[in-house]
C-alpha cells in the first residue's frame, strides 16, 4: 500500500475501505467546541478552516432508526443525550458514531485506535466507545497535559486533553514494550539500596505479610498522565491550523501501538501530523480531511523534515475507493435478488409494502455516487416509489421522507 491522502468527507472514504487493513487509528476530531476556527494568514496553512458547531442538519434525522438493530444500547444512550445535555451534543455524538462503526471494522484484530477529545465531551465519547467496542476493550484514559496562559476568575485553568484508548480485542492486541516504556528517574534509582547477585533492588512487603525483592529495571511503563508541551508560536513545527497537535504526542502513541511497516490511518488529518509521524517512524499511513489544503500543508511538512524522496511521496485522491475484500456482484443477479426477497420476507425495506418479486428494484444501500459498491451487503429491494424517492442520496433521506409522509396522510385523514 502506498501513503494516501484523501480529500473528501471521511464516511465516504470510510465506507470504501476495505475491512481489517488498520494497525492503528488515531483521530483528532472536532470537539463540539461551539467555534470556528481558521489558520491565520501568512502560515502554512492559511486558508484552512472548520466549523466545530453542531445541529440536527448536519446529520440524517433517520441515522438512529438504522442502528437500532445492531446497536440498540447505542441508540438508547444518544437518545438521553438530548434531555442530560442538548440536541447539538446528541447531534455531535450521532456523527462521531456514524464514522467509529466504520473504524470499528477496518481495525485489524490485534489493532488500537485512540481517540483525542477533551472534557466538553469526553463522558459522552467514553460511553459511545464502550458501546461500539465493547467496555472489556477501554485500555486507557490518557491525560495529556500542557502549559497556557490565562487566569479564569471561577474555575481551575483548564490545560489537559483526553485520550480514549481502545483495542479491537483485549486478548489480541498488539503493544509496544520498548516503544511504551521510558528511563527510570535518577530519583527511582536511588530507591534500589540493596544489592545481591541479581543486582540491585528494594524490599516491597505485599498485603500478605510477605516481603518480595524488586529489581531495578532500566525502563518503566508510561503513566497515563503525559506532560508534552503544546506548539508554541516560534515553533518549527507551526503550521498555523488550528487545534495542531506535536509530533512528540503522536510519536508516542505511534511507537506504543505498532511497528516498522504497519499501516496507521487518521480520518482526521487536518494539517497532517499523524502522516508526517508516521513517515519518519518508517509506518505506511492513510490520511483524510475534507480541506483540500491538507495536500500542500503535508507536502511543505514531508519536505522540511528530509523525507521526501522519490520514493516517499504520496498519492493524493480526491475519488471515492471501493471495496475489494468482499464479492462483487452485479445488480441485476437474480440469484441476489431472490435472496433479498426471502430476507426481507417479500417487503420493500422502506415502506414495508408487500410485493411480488418482480415488482421490486434492486437498490445501493450506499449510492454508487457516495462510494457504495456491488456487493451484497449494500443491496436491499425497494418498490418503485421508494426507490425513485431515494435517489442517489442515503437511505436517512427516505426514512425521514416516509415519516413525514406518514405524519401528512394521519393529518388529512384525522385532522391532526
Amino acid at each position: 500500500m502506498q501513503n494516501t491522502l484523501f480529500t473528501n468527507d471521511n464516511l465516504l472514504i470510510l465506507n470504501g475501505l476495505n475491512s481489517n487493513i488498520a494497525d492503528l487509528i488515531y483521530l483528532d476530531p472536532p470537539f463540539n467546541s461551539k467555534r470556528t476556527y481558521s489558520a491565520p494568514i501568512g502560515t502554512k496553512a492559511a486558508g484552512a478552516s472548520f466549523k466545530d458547531m453542531w445541529t440536527w442538519q448536519d446529520i440524517d434525522e433517520a441515522y438512529l432508526d438504522k442502528l437500532i438493530e445492531k446497536y440498540p444500547a447505542l441508540v438508547d444512550f444518544i437518545n438521553s443525550i438530548e434531555a442530560t445535555h442538548s440536541k447539538p451534543m446528541k447531534a455531535y455524538i450521532t456523527y462521531i458514531a456514524q464514522r467509529m462503526i466504520q473504524l470499528q471494522r477496518i481495525l485489524k484484530e490485534t489493532g488500537s485506535i485512540y481517540l483525542h477529545c477533551d472534557p466538553t465531551a469526553s463522558h459522552y465519547l467514553k460511553q459511545m466507545m464502550d458501546c461500539i467496542f465493547g467496555k472489556e476493550n477501554f485500555r486507557n484514559e490518557i491525560v495529556w497535559c500542557y502549559q497556557g496562559t490565562g487566569e479564569p476568575k471561577k474555575y481551575f485553568k483548564r490545560k489537559h486533553d483526553i485520550v480514549l484508548f481502545y483495542a479491537k480485542n483485549h486478548k489480541m492486541v498488539f503493544f509496544n514494550q520498548e516503544g511504551s516504556s521510558e528511563p527510570i528517574s535518577e530519583f527511582s534509582k536511588s530507591k534500589y539500596t540493596k544489592e545481591d547477585g541479581g543486582g540491585k533492588y528494594k524490599e516491597i512487603k505485599h498485603k500478605d505479610g510477605k516481603i518480595y525483592k524488586q529489581y531495578i529495571r532500566s525502563h518503566q511503563r508510561y503513566q497515563d498522565v503525559w506532560q508534552i508541551p503544546i506548539i508554541n508560536a516560534m515553533s518549527k513545527e507551526r503550521t498555523g491550523y488550528p487545534t495542531q497537535k506535536p509530533l512528540a504526542l503522536l510519536d508516542r502513541i505511534i511507537k506504543a501501538s505498532s511497528k516498522e511497516g504497519d499501516l496507521v490511518l487518521d480520518p482526521f488529518c487536518g494539517c497532517a501530523t499523524t502522516c508526517v509521524a508516521s513517515q519518519h517512524l518508517n509506518r505506511k499511513w492513510i490520511g483524510i480531511d475534507i480541506e483540500t489544503k491538507a495536500v500542500e500543508v503535508l507536502h511543505d511538512r514531508l519536505e522540511a523534515q528530509g523525507n521526501f524522496l522519490e520514493n516517499d511521496k504520496f498519492i493524493h485522491r480526491l475519488d471515492i475507493p471501493q471495496r475489494t475484500d468482499i464479492p462483487q456482484i452485479l445488480p441485476t443477479d437474480k440469484t441476489a435478488k431472490e435472496q433479498l426477497y426471502k430476507e426481507q420476507k417479500g417487503r420493500c425495506n422502506a415502506c414495508d409494502i408487500d410485493m411480488r418479486i418482480v415488482d421490486f428494484e434492486v437498490d445501493h444501500i450506499i449510492p454508487r455516487a457516495k462510494g457504495g459498491g456491488n456487493y451484497y451487503e449494500n443491496y436491499q429491494l425497494l418498490c418503485a416509489s421508494c426507490n425513485r424517492i431515494k435517489g442517489a442520496r442515503p437511505m436517512e433521506y427516505l426514512r425521514a421522507k416516509i415519516i413525514t409522509r406518514a405524519k401528512y396522510i394521519k393529518k388529512i385523514q384525522f385532522g391532526e
